[in-house]
């Protein structure tokens, strides 16, 4: 069976921000990633919209949620 060596494979961007805005809470998350999905009116919804059509956004998600799962672990 092959496994993957991408450390995201199978984690939705769903998954990821839940976990954040979970983890952190949307005051916190805004600080760390300063984008207005995370800081005006946040919700998993609007934030899944503005990060699946912006890459470098959704890059900085990816970074914060895999140095959050290390650290938890």
């Amino acid at each position: 069976m092959h496994r993957s060596n991408d450390p995201l494979h199978g984690v939705t961007l769903e998954k990821m921000v839940t976990f954040l805005s979970m983890h952190y809470g949307w005051k916190k998350l805004g600080e760390l990633i300063e984008i207005n999905c995370f800081r005006s009116n946040p919700s998993i919804k609007s934030s899944l919209t503005f990060l699946r059509r912006t890459p470098w956004a959704r890059q900085k998600v990816e970074e914060l949620y895999l140095k959050s799962v290390v650290k938890k672990n």
